[in-house]
């Protein structure tokens, strides 16, 4: 695809479509289907980095609370993108997706020495359609609709779990809890939340424990894991349920310092990765261990299944310099498209997906690879860039990740 037709393309593509966004508290507080995994980061995506104005500007609202629209409701355009801003300083949304928020980690180092790795967000004030700069919560998941963001208050485990309004910048409320959560992650109906408990900080990482790494010691990290919470949003009841560490033969824990919970496709299960086993475990929501699902081919690749649970994104596709990812039918896995971009994050809708893509002049595959923020088209393979390339600022020192919701 050359400049020009990117430039129609994405001309095109900037039609407004309205979007119904439900209203009321208990419609907003529904369920982000971020997967929260590592991956490689394999290959690049050929994209030409032309600056295109897809940007629409986000009007000021007045008033606040339930009285005020939100901006991503407001701005009913198809594709919102900023591709001259890394960090993201405006909205950013294409189709019923929207970027509620970013964040960044730093080692920051104690006076035991200690080091904690601790989040700045960059999240979505629906007021202003601007995100906001923010280190007060150690953990957060935004909910569709970017009204409401379950977050965790400095330092983990934390004791409850507070209900953040996304206009008014206030928790509506706090949810106590009888055992330490260190994450939360929203149901897909939106009407409860597991939230990942454990004995010590999952971001802490101990001096008096270190490891070696390139010949040189470092605090190292102590697995502490010790099980789930099912919380019910709209009465704040909730059951914990043990899960024991995973270990290895020779009893030592065979898992991150961090393994959060997160939901199966339909919220019938929740399920954590294990680094003997790609797919997971699952568990019922009564705490029995359960047999993987169907999707538990491409529970791996944080895009997930699409809205009408027909795809499912794929790992990378590429073939020596072909940089693509696969688009696989969610129910046999057999690939039935492949894209040109780098990781596939989230569903914009039924066929379009934004993703990662590299700057070619940076993918010779040494060093950091330099990429942005696309929507990519099953079927025609259409790219838009939504952001610049992703890079550090003084505000938001390190390489931003996204936390994506619906609008």
């Amino acid at each position: 695809m050359n400049v020009d037709e990117l430039v129609r393309d994405t001309l095109r593509e900037t039609a407004v479509d309205s979007v119904s966004v439900p209203a009321g508290f208990a419609d907003r507080v529904l369920a982000v289907r971020r997967r929260r995994r590592s991956r490689r980061i394999a290959g690049t995506a050929a994209v030409t980095a032309a600056v295109i104005a897809v940007a629409v500007a986000v009007p000021l609202l007045d008033g606040g609370g339930d009285d005020v629209r939100p901006a991503s409701e407001m701005n009913k355009s198809d594709i919102i993108g900023h591709p001259d801003q890394s960090p993201p300083r405006d909205l950013i949304a294409a189709g019923d997706t929207v970027l509620a928020a970013f964040s960044v980690s730093a080692s920051v180092k104690q006076d035991n020495g200690d080091v904690i790795r601790t989040p700045t967000y960059g999240l979505l004030n629906q007021k202003t359609g601007k995100y906001e700069k923010t280190r007060k919560w150690a953990f957060l998941d935004v909910a569709p609709g970017s009204r409401t963001a379950a977050v965790l208050e400095q330092e983990l485990p934390a004791k409850r779990i507070g209900l953040l309004d996304l206009i008014t910048g206030k928790v509506d409320r706090w949810i106590p809890v009888d055992h330490g959560v260190g994450g939360v992650a929203f149901s897909p109906d939106g009407k409860r939340l597991v939230a990942t408990t454990y004995a010590k900080n999952p971001d802490r990482y101990l001096a008096d424990r270190p490891i070696s790494v390139n010949g040189k010691k470092e605090p190292g990290p102590v697995p502490s894991r010790t099980g789930f919470t099912i919380v019910d949003v709209a009465s704040g009841e909730s059951d914990w349920h043990e899960v024991p560490l995973l270990k290895d033969e020779f009893g030592f824990p065979n898992m991150n310092t961090r393994e959060d919970f997160d939901w199966s496709h339909d919220g019938s299960l929740v399920y954590s990765s294990t680094m003997s086993d790609a797919y997971g475990e699952y568990y019922d929501l009564d705490g029995g261990k359960v047999p993987a699902p169907d999707e538990k081919r491409i529970t791996y690749v944080e895009a997930g299944i699409s809205p009408d649970g027909k795809l499912a994104g794929g790992d990378f596709a590429g073939n020596g310099t072909d940089i693509a990812v696969a688009v696989n039918d969610a129910r046999t896995g057999k690939r039935v498209a492949k894209l040109p971009a780098q990781q596939l994050l989230a569903w914009a809708d039924n066929k379009r997906l934004i993703a990662w893509g590299c700057d070619p002049k940076k993918c010779s595959g040494k060093g950091e690879f330099r990429n942005q923020l696309l929507l990519v088209t099953v079927g025609t393979n259409k790219v838009v860039p939504l952001s610049d390339f992703r890079k550090a600022s003084d505000d938001y020192p390190g390489r931003w990740s996204p936390i994506f919701s619906t609008r």
